[in-house]
């Protein structure tokens, strides 16, 4: 029958390159880590270690089985901090990410109605490679994450997906803007315009803006970079450039600036709540529940404000 030591030692020896140094990083001797491989090959009856002059490394099969060391490791290591914290808290704590926005608008009325199940709530804010991050390390259970439509997120199936909302992107623009009196502005009129931009160009806002423009033949020009959208409002009011919010992060639209949508195929960031499945069931069940309600409650908000700027612009 397999041992967790055995699965232990097979990691620390695909980590470190050798015997000895899995036997240093485990503060086992070296004999011990020899035994422990030797059961394990015994069970499959395979070699699963190539030992050598150089070191160790695993062989094809040892490859094979290296990931499911690892998922079974990684396993009873969250059971371990669940129960911990049940024991320790008397309650489950659940560990949430989120981006900024979201967290200013959807999450809030979520958490409060966990909490108010008893669920203990720990919160990590930032932007998305880091969350994705923090989930494939498992040290999220659940994060608010967002992408462009159509985009995989680099999550693994021990994930679920719930969709939450679709998040338009406006056209923000100093209000003296030379197309700041169209209703609808043709992305091709801003081909001369600089662009204010996310920190990390691989954003999705950013992206599908550069899919966008290459339908016209010509690709954005970034002069500014920031995150923080109260930032590209101020810039955008100083005639710096142009930009494209989405409309959860906008806010109440500064009075110095334009906000417009554009002509051709609604652009818009997809927000999503990603769950790892092998938390606690119900706690983030709730979580899931709570979010759907907030987005669509925001949505319905949207849609009553452009039913009312319809009927004013008639």
């Amino acid at each position: 029958m397999l041992e967790l030591r055995q699965l232990t030692v097979l990691k620390a020896i695909a980590q470190e390159g050798s015997l000895a140094a899995a036997a240093r990083s485990l503060h086992y001797t070296q004999p011990t880590v020899t035994h422990h491989l030797g059961v394990l090959e015994a069970h499959f009856g395979a070699r699963l270690v190539q030992r050598g002059p150089r070191g160790a490394a695993l062989t094809e099969l040892g490859a094979a089985l290296l990931p499911h060391a690892e998922a079974v490791l990684e396993r009873l290591r969250l059971a371990e901090r669940e129960v911990r914290d049940l024991s320790e808290r008397g309650a489950h704590t659940l560990h949430i990410g989120t981006f900024p926005t979201a967290g200013a608008l959807l999450l809030p009325p979520a958490v409060k109605a966990v909490r108010g199940e008893g669920v203990q709530v720990s919160l990590v804010e930032g932007e998305l490679p880091a969350l994705l991050r923090g989930l494939v390390a498992r040290e999220l259970h659940a994060a608010l994450v967002f992408s462009q439509p159509g985009d995989r997120l680099d999550l693994d199936d021990d994930f679920e997906l719930h969709p939450l909302l679709t998040d338009p992107l406006l056209l923000v623009m100093p209000e003296d803007h030379r197309c700041a009196r169209l209703a609808r502005v043709p992305l091709e009129e801003l081909r001369d315009d600089d662009w204010i931009g996310s920190a990390d160009p691989r954003d999705p806002c950013d992206r599908v803006l550069s899919w966008a423009c290459a339908q016209h033949s010509f690709e954005p020009v970034h002069g500014l970079r920031t995150d923080d959208y109260a930032v590209v409002q101020g810039f955008v009011a100083a005639g710096t450039g142009v930009a494209l919010v989405p409309r959860l992060a906008l806010g109440t639209p500064r009075p110095d600036v334009a906000v417009r949508e554009l002509t051709g195929p609604p652009l818009a960031r997809e927000i999503s709540v990603a769950v790892l499945r092998t938390t606690a069931a119900r706690s983030t069940g709730e979580l899931v529940d709570a979010l759907i309600r907030e987005a669509g409650r925001i949505e319905t908000q949207w849609s009553a404000v452009d039913a009312a700027a319809g009927d004013r612009s008639r």
